[in-house]
């Protein structure tokens, strides 16, 4: 069972191209657990992307970190590595108001 927040361990992309991330890193699990597909929806981490307002700095693997929001992906969860920790409440609000800004969501809409 994977859990929103969850972070694991990612697998490389060898066909990662440009600015897209390749080698090792982290991912956070965005995708509710409601939802039980054969594909999770992660977004990667950087140590070394620079701080913007759409890149919440979180802690994981013991280590200060950027979510790359704008660089969602699609991961099949028998891919996923090994579970390194989760986020905290804080950390998982900063990234929530980074995906609406990123995705352009303005939840005070009425539908």
């Amino acid at each position: 069972m994977f859990l929103r927040g969850d972070v694991y361990e990612l697998p490389h992309d060898p066909r990662a191209r440009g600015h897209e991330q390749r080698g090792r890193r982290l991912g956070v699990v965005l995708q509710s657990e409601d939802l039980a597909l054969s594909t999770i929806i992660v977004a990667p981490t950087s140590s070394r992307a620079p701080e913007r307002v759409f890149r919440p700095r979180i802690t994981a693997g013991g280590a200060s970190t950027c979510v790359l929001i704008e660089q969602l992906r699609a991961v099949d969860t028998g891919r996923l590595g090994t579970r390194v920790g989760h986020v905290s409440r804080a950390e998982l609000d900063a990234v929530d108001e980074a995906l609406q800004l990123v995705l352009g969501l303005d939840l005070r809409r009425a539908l």
